[in-house]
Formats: C-alpha cells, structure tokens, sequence
C-alpha cells in the first residue's frame, strides 16, 4: 500500500480566482474510484496501490485539461512502503504520539 500526496492546478485559466469547484470535481473523481482520500489545505493524500495512485492521478491531471485551460501543473509525491501495511493517518498518529509522551501526557 502506498501514499500520495497530489496537488493539481490550472494555470491561465478563467478561474477567477477560485478553485474550489474545480477541487470539489476532483475530489468527486477520487471517491468514485473506491480510493482512500483526505482533503487538505495544500491537496489531497490518497491511499491505495502505487500503480491505482498513478493512474488516478493521470486521470484528474487530464480532467483539467477537459475544462478548456491550456496549462496544467501536477505536484506528485508517492510514499511506497513494501515491508509493512500503511495507512492514511499512519504517520501524523505516529507524530502525535511521540509529541504526547514528550509533554508528558499533557494537551
């Protein structure tokens, strides 16, 4: 199971300013394709099998195209891990569980 991180921005187009139809599109596209996913200020990470990560993202990096805009710029980052199961939510657990013990269990 494998991690990526996606950000996909359209670039020269007539957004206005705003991209949030746009994500909400893309984040349509991510539940339909049975992946797990979370939506964050800077993008989205979505969990799965690194070859299903790929291909998802190819599939919303064209689907901004679709929407008439000339450029589109994709940021990928993929954390494939083979010797263990990882989960969505794994790692900032795992921080938040050494940032507890080093305060001594006080929030």
């Amino acid at each position: 199971m494998a991690l990526m991180d996606l950000t996909v921005i359209p670039l020269g187009g007539a957004s206005g300013g705003g991209l949030s139809r746009l994500v909400a599109d893309l984040e349509n596209m991510l539940a339909e394709s049975g992946l797990e996913f979370r939506l964050h200020d800077m993008g989205t990470t979505v969990s799965g099998p690194a070859g299903e990560l790929f291909a998802v993202a190819s599939k919303l990096h064209e689907y901004v195209f679709s929407t008439g805009v000339a450029r589109v710029y994709t940021v990928v980052k993929v954390d494939d891990r083979r010797d263990r199961e990882v989960r969505l939510g794994d790692k900032v657990a795992s921080v938040e569980a050494r940032l507890a013990g080093s305060r001594g269990g006080q929030d």
